[in-house]
C-alpha cells in the first residue's frame, strides 16, 4: 500500500478531490459518506484543525452516531422509512467472501488485505459464507455485514454473522456497522502512517 495520508492537520484544507481520496482509503469509496464527513465535518475543521487521525476519526463516529439517532427518531416519528443514505453509507464496504447477489466482486485494497485471514477455507464454508451474506441481506435489506475482521478466522466471523442475524435487530445492526467502519478507519489509518 504505497498512499500515505496527509497530515490529519491539512485535512480540512486540502483540495475535495484529496478529501475525498483520503477518506477512499480510510473507510471505502463511498460519494455519500464521503459528502457527509466533508460537509458536516471538515468544513467546520478550519477554525479547529484535528491533531490526530485518531481525533478525527472519534468526530466522524459521533457524528455517524448522531446522524443515525436523529434518523431513526424521525422515521419513528414520522412512520416513514430511515433515510436511505445510511443504507449507502453501510453498503460501500464490500461482502466478507461474496454473495450470490453480488454482481461486482473488485475488493478495494485494503479491504482485500484485511480479508486475507477469510480466505484460507474449504469449499463448503466458502458456499456457507455466501448464502449467510444473502441471509444476512434477506434479514436487514439495504444492509451489508460489516465487521472489523482484524485477522479472526472465516469460523470466527461466520459465528458472528450467524449471531446478528438471529438477534435480528436493524437498530443495532446499523448502530455495529458504524462503529466497525470506524474501527477499520483506526486500523487503516495506523497502517498508512498516519499520526494516531
Amino acid at each position: 500500500m504505497s498512499y500515505m495520508l496527509p497530515p490529519v492537520e491539512s485535512l480540512s484544507s486540502i483540495s475535495r478531490p484529496d478529501q475525498v481520496e483520503t477518506l477512499a482509503h480510510l473507510f471505502e469509496p463511498c460519494d455519500t459518506l464521503s459528502t457527509f464527513i466533508i460537509d458536516n465535518i471538515l468544513t467546520h475543521a478550519s477554525y479547529n484543525p484535528f491533531t490526530s487521525y485518531r481525533q478525527f476519526i472519534e468526530k466522524v463516529r459521533e457524528e455517524l452516531r448522531l446522524f443515525l439517532t436523529n434518523e431513526e427518531k424521525q422515521s419513528q416519528t414520522t412512520k416513514q422509512p430511515i433515510d436511505p443514505r445510511i443504507s449507502k453509507i453501510i453498503a460501500a464496504h464490500p461482502r466478507l467472501g461474496g454473495s450470490s447477489k453480488a454482481t461486482n466482486t473488485n475488493l478495494s485494497q485494503h479491504s482485500s488485505a484485511e480479508q486475507k485471514s477469510l480466505q484460507a477455507s474449504s469449499q463448503e464454508e466458502s458456499e456457507q459464507l455466501i448464502k449467510l451474506n444473502d441471509l444476512y441481506e434477506t434479514t436487514f435489506p439495504g444492509l451489508r455485514y460489516v465487521v472489523f475482521v482484524n485477522g479472526r478466522s472465516r469460523a470466527v466471523i461466520m459465528e458472528n454473522m450467524k449471531e446478528r442475524i438471529h438477534r435480528n435487530n436493524i437498530q443495532l445492526e446499523r448502530i455495529e456497522a458504524f462503529e466497525a467502519m470506524c474501527d477499520i478507519a483506526l486500523d487503516r489509518a495506523r497502517k498508512l502512517g498516519g499520526k494516531l
